[in-house]
Formats: C-alpha cells, structure tokens, sequence
C-alpha cells in the first residue's frame, strides 16, 4: 500500500490501519510505505510507530511522492490511495482481484461505488471530473468514467516501464494516459468515497489542479491540439480562397469579395503552420520519451526524410519566384495599364501563400531532423 504523506497526522494512522486490515483479510503479505513530502506535523513518527516504512521525498508535489514511492516499492502490485481518510482502504479486493486475473491497471470508479454527501465538491463531482474524463475518452480512447479516482492498484514493473514525469497533481492524468498509449491492460472497479477525516483544507486546489489536468491531456495529444485544429483551419482557408478567387461572391446575403479572399490566404498559412506544430510535436514526444510511437508515425518517419523535405520546401520556393518573376514583369511591361487591381492582389495572394508554405516546409524540415537526432 502507497500512501503519499504530506502533514496528514489527522489521518494517517487510520489509513495505515485499514490498509493493514485489508492484507490481513486478502491474506497477502505486504507494507505499508508512506512517501512523507516534507511533513512537519509528526506525521512520519505516527506512521513508523504503526508500522510503515516511510521514505522522504524532499521534491514537492503529489506525483513527486508517488513516483518516489513507485521505485522505492519492493512488491509486484501497489495499490496506492490518499493518506486523508477518504478512501475505502479495508476494502481491496476487487483490486487485487482484478491484477490477479491479467490487468495491469485498476482504477477506482467513485461515480460507481458511491459517492458520500459532502465526499466530493459540487464543481468537481458535477463538472470537473466528468468534463475532463469525457475529454479523457475522447482523446485517447480510454473507457474509463472516473478518470482521476486517488485509489488505483497496479503492477510495479508495467507502471514503471511509463517512465512518469509529472510532479502535481497531473501525474493521476499522466498514469492512465501513458498505460493506454503503451498498451497496458486497464480495469475499473467500484469504490466509495466519503469525507475526509482532516480539519484542514485539502491539499487540491480546484481550478489550478484541473487546469493542469486539462494542459497535459491537451499536450500529450498533438494530434487534437494541433494536428485537426490546423486542418480545418487550412481546409477552411482554402475553400473559402478557391470560391472568392474568382471573383465576387454572394452567400446567405453576405458580399465576400478581395478582402475576404486574403482572410482565408491568412487562415490557410496559419493552418499549415499549425499542422507543422503538431507533427513537430509528436516527433519531439517520441524521441524524447514523452509518448509512445504508433504505426502511423512509424510510417510518417519511414516516409519523411530530410532531403525529401528540402526538395519539397525548395521546389515550392522555386515555383512561386519564377511565378512572381513572369508577373512583375508583365506588370512592368505594361506600366500598369489597364491593370485590374483586385485580379492583382488575387494572384499575388497565391504567391505570398505557396512561398510562405515553402519556407515553413524548409525550416520545418530542418527542425523534424534535429528532433529526430537521439
């Protein structure tokens, strides 16, 4: 049993206990480590006098202390839980159950188990966990409903294959996201939640927790964040630059001329731009350990070279200057006689878009390269 300890004297002994109960019920042998983050409350005291073997872990934040506490764990599971009194910690058998039958990770569903009046603030029983396990399964295609449940049970060795990162309260976020996107068998159990046992405040703060949550859910998926993002702006940008290239268009009542045509030139180079973010993203993701490959972007690295990307960028650079050679001469042949302005700057709007797609494909290039560099 992994408890994270932070002045949790209120606390701790009764969570020690329970968990203490549960191995004696589930027949198991075990520990009970605490991961203490600098409490100054006697709360590492009261957890050796009940028998815990307690580490310090001097680097603050709630996944600092569970990572410390995952590599110093000497058993195959771990089930770890909040050290505030919240959690059924007697009651563990559906958790060990389900790693005794293949899973590698159990996740806790509170929204199953029951929730106790007064367990869970209005705001995050009713709309931060909800909302932010919606985007969860959304993103990665996780079936989980209790994205951020506390009490979770898991195998040592396949958590510790996950390479965690995060230090706060987004390491819950990083576990599940991380286990899915390397495969790893993932289950959820009911469990309750009820009150916890602290006079305190708690140690979570909603909107700066949450926040954080919905920052690495959005950054560990490039895809959702940049890549789709990029193509309907890009799509958007060129749809709407073929219909107004022509000339004059009249839609719903609304008069879209010249102006409107080099709106969508811009929103196409943004889009373009920001599709480069998200496959840059992902490469820089992957090679520094951050996310998984996946067939796709096997393929993608298989496919992309360097010199591919320099020929591409070149090649579009080289068109778009002879073009805007031909043109700027037949401008100056003509002294600008008779020039049709808006024809003008329709053209030359085509021009400004394939050199700036040129150029961003080229230094793009250079940076995918770099990025790939182990």
């Amino acid at each position: 049993m992994l408890l994270p300890c932070l002045n949790e004297a209120e606390t701790i002994v009764v969570c020690i206990e329970k968990a203490k109960q549960s191995l004696l019920d589930l027949k198991l042998s075990g520990e009970i480590l605490v991961a203490d983050n600098g409490s100054t409350d006697g709360s590492q005291a009261l957890a050796l006098l009940h028998g815990a073997r307690v580490i310090d872990v001097t680097q603050r934040g709630y996944g600092a202390a569970l990572r410390a506490g995952i590599l110093s764990a000497k058993s195959d599971y771990i089930v770890m839980g909040d050290a505030d009194d919240s959690y059924a910690l007697d009651d563990l058998g559906r958790f060990i159950g389900a790693l005794d039958k293949g899973s590698e990770l159990v996740m806790g569903n509170r929204f199953l188990g029951g929730i106790s009046p007064g367990a869970m603030p209005f705001l995050h029983q009713y709309l931060g966990n909800p909302v932010l396990s919606w985007l969860a399964r959304l993103l990665f295609k996780i079936q989980i409903g209790d994205f951020h449940c506390g009490l979770r049970a898991f195998r040592t060795a396949s958590i510790r294959s996950l390479n965690l990162k995060s230090n706060g309260m987004e390491f819950a976020s990083e576990m599940v996201v991380k286990a899915s996107l390397n495969g790893l068998s993932i289950t959820e159990v009911p469990t309750t939640l009820q009150p916890d046992g602290r006079t305190r405040a708690p140690h979570l703060r909603t909107w700066r927790d949450g926040w954080r949550h919905l920052i690495f859910l959005l950054s560990a998926s490039p895809r959702w964040l940049f890549l789709y993002p990029g193509v309907v702006l890009a799509s958007f940008g060129l749809i709407g630059g073929f219909l107004t290239g022509r000339g004059p268009i009249n839609i719903a009542g609304w008069q879209l001329d010249i102006n409107s045509y080099l709106i969508f030139i811009g929103l196409t180079l943004v889009g373009i731009q920001t599709i480069f973010f998200g496959i840059l993203a992902r490469i820089f993701s992957l090679n520094f350990g951050i996310l998984p490959s996946t067939k796709s972007v096997t393929k993608f690295e298989k496919i992309f070279t360097l010199e591919r990307g320099i020929l591409l960028g070149l090649s579009t650079l080289f068109v778009s200057f002879i073009s805007a050679f031909v043109l700027f001469g037949h401008w100056n042949g003509s002294n600008l006689i008779g020039l049709d302005r808006d024809a003008a700057l329709r053209i030359s709007g085509l021009i400004v878009l394939s050199s700036s797609v040129g150029i961003q494909t080229l230094f793009a290039s250079f940076f995918a390269s770099i990025l790939q560099t182990k």
